[in-house]
C-alpha cells in the first residue's frame, strides 16, 4: 500500500499513477530512483494537464522546465505548490545527471511534495475526490521491488496524449475551473530545520556552490556579544582564496527576518574585521530570500548569487 494508490481509482490518471506508486515503493531500496520517479510522475502529470485543459497553451518546447514556466501554468498553481514542484525537478535532475547521492530526507520531501501536487490534480479533475493526508507510516511498510520507470524523455508522447484526450478537454477544463475556486492551497511547512536546509541547499547547488569547499555550514565565529562570546553562522560562502563572500542566515518564517538580520549583520561585522572585506548578507527560509549588500536597500531576490556574481559585485563595490 502506498500514499498514491488513490490515483488508480481514475483510469484517466493511468499515464502517471504507476510511476508515482513506484517512486514510493522504491524509497527504501534506491533513493535516487525514488526521486527520479517523483520527477517523472510529476512530468507525466503536467503533460497530462496540458492535454486535457484548454487553459494551458503549449509552449515552444515540451521539456518539463518549459511546461512549468509558462504563465498559463503559473495561473493554475500557487507559488508554494510551484516551489514544491521545482524542488522535485531539481533534485530529480541531480539524481539522474550529477551522480549525487540523495539523502532520505530529500527523497521523502520529494514524495510529500509530489503527493500535494497529485492531491491538487485529483481535486481539480477527479470524479472521486476524497480529502487525504500524506501518511509517513506507510514508508516503513515492507514493499516488493517495484518496476522503475526508464529515464527517458520520450516515455510520454505529449502530442499523442493531446490527441487521445481531445474529447475530454471541454469537460475537464470546466471541472477544473469550477473545482479550483474552492481549492485551499497547502502552504510550505518550513518550520523544521531539515526541511528549510533542503530548499536552501538546493538553491546553493543550483548556483554552483560546493558544500565543504566554498560553502561551509555552521561556521563558528568568536567575538559575538553573548554569554559564550561565540556565534555560529548558518552558512558562509567563500571565494577561491577562502575569503568570505557572503553570510547566509536561515530563518523559519518572515517573522524571524528581523532577528536574522541582526544576527547576520553581527556575523558580517566579525568577518569584515578579520578579512578586511565585508561579505554580502542573505536572509532566507528557502522560499523567500532577501539581500543586504551595503550598496542598495535591503530587497527581495529570486536566488542566492553564484560565486562569480558575488565576486564581481564585491569588486565593483570597492
Amino acid at each position: 500500500m502506498t500514499n498514491f494508490d488513490f490515483l488508480k481509482q481514475e483510469p484517466k490518471f493511468n499515464s502517471f499513477s504507476d510511476v508515482a506508486i513506484a517512486a514510493e515503493k522504491v524509497l527504501k531500496i534506491d533513493r535516487e530512483s525514488s526521486v527520479i520517479n517523483c520527477r517523472r510522475a510529476m512530468e507525466f502529470a503536467i503533460k497530462w494537464m496540458y492535454s486535457v485543459d484548454k487553459s494551458l497553451e503549449m509552449p515552444y518546447q515540451d521539456k518539463l522546465v518549459s511546461l512549468m514556466s509558462t504563465e498559463d501554468f503559473h495561473d493554475l498553481v500557487d507559488d508554494a505548490l510551484w516551489k514544491r514542484l521545482d524542488l522535485i525537478r531539481k533534485i530529480g535532475n541531480r539524481a539522474a545527471h550529477n551522480g549525487r547521492k540523495i539523502t532520505e530526507d530529500e527523497a521523502i520531501l520529494c514524495l510529500q511534495n509530489l503527493f500535494v501536487f497529485m492531491d491538487y490534480v485529483s481535486y481539480c479533475y477527479s470524479d472521486f475526490y476524497e480529502e487525504r493526508q500524506y501518511d509517513v507510516k506507510l514508508l516503513t511498510e515492507t514493499q516488493e521491488e517495484p518496476v522503475v520507470a526508464k529515464d527517458s524523455d520520450n516515455d510520454v508522447d505529449l502530442q499523442a496524449l493531446i490527441a487521445e484526450n481531445k474529447a475530454l478537454k471541454e469537460e475537464l477544463t470546466a471541472k477544473r475551473a469550477e473545482q479550483q475556486q474552492t481549492y485551499v492551497p497547502k502552504p510550505l511547512d518550513l518550520s523544521e530545520y531539515k526541511t528549510r536546509k533542503i530548499y536552501i541547499d538546493s538553491m546553493l547547488l543550483d548556483a554552483g556552490w560546493t558544500e565543504g569547499k566554498d560553502w561551509m555550514n555552521e561556521v563558528e565565529l568568536p567575538g559575538m556579544p553573548n554569554k559564550s562570546e561565540v556565534g555560529f553562522a548558518d552558512y558562509v560562502l567563500y571565494d577561491d582564496m577562502h575569503r568570505p563572500l557572503a553570510v547566509v542566515e536561515a530563518k523559519r518564517t518572515c517573522v524571524d527576518v528581523a532577528k536574522g538580520r541582526q544576527q547576520a549583520k553581527l556575523y558580517a561585522d566579525l568577518l569584515e574585521a578579520q578579512y578586511k572585506r565585508r561579505p554580502v548578507v542573505f536572509l532566507t527560509n528557502g522560499f523567500e530570500t532577501r539581500i543586504i549588500d551595503n550598496q542598495y536597500p535591503e530587497r527581495k531576490i529570486a536566488v542566492i548569487y553564484s560565486k562569480r556574481d558575488l565576486r564581481s559585485f564585491i569588486i565593483s563595490r570597492q
